[in-house]
This record gives structure tokens, sequence and C-alpha cells, in this order.
């Protein structure tokens, strides 16, 4: 029984933006800067963009699969604490939902009073069913990752030299999973500065592997 404050919370929007980074760079990484001329610097450009719009969409996709998975699990769990045996029952159920880190610091009579609130959610409610809300989010994630194309190509498309417009974009690139990273970690409870320069190692490996395997 999960609840969400915010349509996109801090963790899943640099999580997307790191995904975009690293797929716009797998695709400017693979260019040869010696061999190439304007067509494949521009052919690069749109076939950047091209994948992380359908990255995004795939994404947004998968938000919304996510979500509703969420929300019908939730409504099991709702389900199973009504039609408990017995009290102990339901506060089982309901301490299974929680955290672990909260679970054992609440008291019987406060796990009873979350039943009985349970109990009073209308039938109406208890249907697995995407909400504008959702459809809010799957839009941000889409956007989020088709955004983050822009750091890495954008320097090719202002810059004519392409060797020194490369130099900048993986600049751009190692700043940008730097400070994604460092974001990250202050928001999911982790060291900002290690997880920034872990994001960048991480980063990097993957797109180096992506491609040596032609990705």
């Amino acid at each position: 029984m999960k609840l969400r404050g915010r349509v996109l919370e801090p963790v899943e929007r640099f999580s997307e933006i790191l995904f975009g980074l690293i797929m716009a760079l797998t695709i400017t990484g693979a260019v040869s800067v010696a061999a190439a001329d304007r067509l494949a610097i521009r052919t690069m450009l749109f076939t950047a963009l091209g994948c992380n719009i359908a990255w995004g969409i795939i994404d947004a996709g998968m938000y919304l699969m996510e979500r509703l998975g969420e929300r019908g699990r939730n409504v099991l769990s709702v389900r199973a604490v009504r039609e408990a045996a017995s009290r102990e029952d339901a506060h089982r159920l309901i301490a299974d939902e929680l955290p672990p880190l909260i679970a054992p610091a609440l008291q019987p009579a406060q796990l009873e009073l979350i039943r009985e609130r349970i109990n009073t959610i209308p039938a109406a409610e208890l249907r697995s069913r995407l909400t504008r809300r959702d459809w809010k989010g799957a839009l941000g994630v889409c956007i989020l990752v088709i955004l983050s194309t822009f750091p890495v190509v954008i320097p090719f498309i202002f810059i004519a030299d392409a060797r020194l417009a490369l130099r900048i974009s993986n600049a751009l690139a190692v700043i940008s999973l730097f400070l994604c990273g460092f974001l990250f970690g202050r928001h999911a409870g982790l060291r900002p500065l290690t997880t920034g320069l872990v994001m960048v190692g991480v980063g990097i490996a993957l797109v180096s592997i992506a491609i040596a395997l032609g990705g």
C-alpha cells in the first residue's frame, strides 16, 4: 500500500535522465570522428534523437504497466486485510506491506487504526485502473528521456569541427552523469559525491560495452 506524493519522484526523474544520457552516448560514441562528414554527423543526430524518442515511448509504457501492477497489488492487499480471519492476521498483512524499518515501530493499536481505515475504503475505489496522474507521469518519463539527448548532441549542431564537438559532447555527458548521480544519491540516502562518481564510471562502462557489441 504505497503512497505517492509527486507525479514523478526525484529518484525516478534522475533515473530516466541517466538512461537517456547513456542511450544518447551509445550513439555518439560509435561515430568515427576522423572519418565522419556532415552527412554522417546529421545521421548520428537523427539516430540519437530517434532512439531516445523510441526509448521514451517504451519507458512510458513500462511506467504505466508498473503503476497498474502496483495499484492491482494494493487492491489485493486491501481485500486480503478485509477478509482476514482475525485482527491479528489483518495486522500481520498490514505490517508485511509496510517498509521493514517502519513496521516494527508500529504497535497493535496503530495497526488496528490502519485496519479500520482500510475497512472504510469504498468498494468503488477497489479497482485497478490508470488515473490522469499516471498518464501525466508517463508523459513526464517520455519527455525526460527525450530531453536528456540534447546535452550530448547540441555540440554537433553548433560546432563545425566534429572532433571538437565530440570532446565537448563527452565533457557535457560526463558532467551530466555526475550531476544526475549526485542528485540521485542525495534523494536515495546515498553518499552524493560517491554516487556521482560511480554513475560516471557505470555510464562509461555501459556505453563501452554497448559500442563493443555493436549497439
